[in-house]
């Protein structure tokens, strides 16, 4: 079969055929293989369609993996969230699906090719889109068997006819009383950052960073209101390089009053180039391209370091803090709202499908003050479409709600005031004993790690054993980490901080006072159902003793979780008191802003078991 393309590629045309150009291209360029990876020049987690070159030469669209293609092989990496999806986009694409096991490290693909490809061979690779760290694990293992790697071609402009072009939409100011600190707060707490490191310039690339520092917003990834850019800071001013007519002339002025000059995009790696001899810069290598990095002269020295801004925005001034309690209560109106019409109309028998739930969460939370867009496509998955965490129901293929089963509904916003992302699951019709289990063990999970104190400093990947222990208790798991840090009105995927065993304990991992992260843990049957439990959590001080300062989570999200779900005899009595609690605390701040029906399911939701 051939993989249906979007309305925008050329008609008739297949993945095989673009396949087929790209290993023309590669020919004629003298390369072995050529790897696509999902990144643009700013390493976003969701790049521009401009940058979406992996999706388009492969059909698969889920978040994260990465193409390899040689002159008699395609494979896609990505690991088990996307094994399902992939199976299904990849059907009859000519690309295989390579399973990344949670045991695998990240850059498997490279061993890959340095295990098929003989000596002499050379890789291709895109430089302005490959990552410094990735770039330094590929050219280490492929020159040591002999391979090269050229990372100077993007093969991508060659062979994809109308390319996107780069977004252009108008950047806005993110002000008071909504933001937090002024731009030129933040550049101050940068510019010390430099000086503790030495460094007379900062380069900065990531788009949320980028926005967190300048105070702006834009539309340019969808879900996240970014823009396109890159800066450099130096101790005395910076230059913000920016798609031409992006920033209004107002907001050039105020920039200006900042001391941060508006240049054009294409102007970044010239700037870099240039940058004065015996001078030390410093960027992350974690969110910079290898084609940047390459740019910079050998007479500049390079210091390494987390970016100053990327520590600064995990850490919610209080300001904020408060900002984001009250935009929680305005979404948990929102969900209030939405699931009291849901159980009204699935009483009724009304046809209701993945794709309704969506259109109506979506239209709840239009209707609250400060709403933006969503911060994610909706997971709305009934039965075993929950079995898959990324799961995304389509026109083409979706289910409607009837019958028995579980409901997994994984939704957020971004309002002006904070970024929200939730995940519950509701029953329909009977609930099986099985399911109530399922769902009570993951209840458990949540709740331990939320109610957790703990070492302030301590490594943020440590704590998800906490989360664990009752999954694993039970015999069960769940091949996704437990939680993500999430930012003020910018990505709701934020480092550094992220609870999972699956990533490094590194020093730069620590949780500190003021870090918003979610808590998600979840257990899935394929083919059957999924259950997964998420709130976010606010990292606040919970004690000091003679053994160090310690932590505590604050939760944020005002949403009841289903008692009709739970297996009762399963929770102990200091877990069914911190459930009422969390329900009372819903009850009360949700309340004032709900009425009507949504009052009445409210307050049924958040009776005491």
């Amino acid at each position: 079969m051939n993989i249906r393309l979007p309305e925008s590629a050329a008609l008739g045309e297949t993945i095989p055929e673009r396949l087929a150009r790209l290993r023309g291209a590669m020919a004629r360029a003298g390369l072995a293989a050529y790897i696509v990876p999902t990144d643009d020049p700013h390493l976003s987690e969701y790049p521009p369609e401009r940058w979406q070159s992996r999706q388009w030469l492969s059909g698969f669209d889920g978040s994260a993996g990465l193409l390899v293609v040689t002159a008699d092989f395609a494979g896609l990496w990505t690991d088990s969230r996307y094994w399902v999806q992939a199976e299904a986009q990849l059907a009859g694409s000519g690309v295989q699906l390579m399973k990344l096991l949670a045991a695998q490290p990240i850059y498997a693909h490279v061993d890959w090719l340095a295990q098929n490809l003989p000596a002499g061979a050379t890789v291709g690779v895109d430089g302005a889109v490959l990552g410094v760290a990735a770039a330094r694990v590929l050219t280490d293992k492929l020159s040591a068997r002999g391979i090269a790697v050229r990372t100077e071609a993007d093969l991508l402009d060659e062979i994809w006819p109308g390319r996107p072009a780069l977004p252009d939409v108008a950047v806005y100011e993110h002000a008071a009383p909504h933001a937090g600190d002024t731009r030129a707060e933040k550049l101050a707490r940068v510019r010390r950052a430099m000086q503790e490191n030495g460094a007379q310039w900062h380069f900065v690339s990531t788009l949320d960073d980028l926005a967190w520092l300048m105070n702006l917003r834009g539309a340019d990834v969808t879900y996240n209101p970014v823009f396109v850019a890159h800066a450099l800071i130096g101790l005395d001013g910076a230059s913000l390089f920016i798609g031409d007519g992006k920033v209004p002339r107002e907001t050039v002025e105020a920039l200006a009053r900042d001391g941060v000059r508006v240049e054009p995009y294409r102007k970044a790696t010239g700037a870099l180039a240039t940058l004065p001899a015996g001078s030390t810069l410093l960027f992350d290598p974690r969110r910079i391209t290898y084609g940047l990095l390459q740019t910079v002269p050998a007479s500049v020295k390079v210091v390494e370091a987390v970016n100053p801004s990327t520590f600064a925005k995990s850490r919610k001034t209080a300001r904020e803090a408060e900002n984001v309690r009250a935009t929680m209560e305005q979404d948990g109106a929102a969900l209030a709202e939405f699931f009291a019409w849901f159980e009204s109309a699935l009483a009724k028998g009304e046809t209701i499908t993945e794709l309704t739930i969506d259109e109506r969460l979506t239209a709840a939370r239009a209707r609250r003050p400060g709403f933006v867009s969503l911060s994610f496509s909706t997971i709305a998955g009934f039965n075993a479409n929950g079995a898959m965490p990324h799961y995304k129901a389509t026109a083409a293929s979706h289910s409607t709600i009837e019958g028995n089963g579980l409901l997994l509904i994984d939704s957020g916003g971004q309002y002006l005031s904070g970024t929200t992302d939730v995940t519950r699951v509701v029953p329909v019709g009977t609930v099986t004993a099985e399911q109530r289990r399922d769902f009570t063990v993951v209840l458990k999970a949540m709740m331990a790690l939320s109610r957790a104190h703990f070492p302030r400093g301590i490594r943020s990947p440590m704590l998800d054993a906490i989360a664990r222990a009752p999954i694993w208790e039970a015999g069960l798991d769940y091949g996704h980490g437990t939680g993500h840090g999430v930012g003020y009105f910018l990505n709701v995927h934020e480092g550094p901080q992220v609870i999972s065993h699956y990533a490094p304990a590194e020093p730069f991992t620590a949780m500190e006072e003021g870090m918003i992260t979610s808590v998600e843990p979840g257990v899935y049957r394929p083919g059957k159902w999924g259950v997964r439990i998420e709130n976010l959590v606010l990292n606040s001080v919970a004690q000091e003793t003679a053994f160090g300062s310690f932590l505590k989570f604050e939760t944020l999200t005002l949403c009841p979780i289903d008692t009709r779900c739970i297996e009762l005899p399963l929770l102990r009595e200091d877990e069914r008191a911190w459930l009422n609690a969390y329900h009372e605390n819903v009850w009360t701040r949700v309340s004032p802003h709900v009425s009507g029906d949504a009052k009445a399911w409210l307050e049924t939701r958040t009776q005491p078991i």
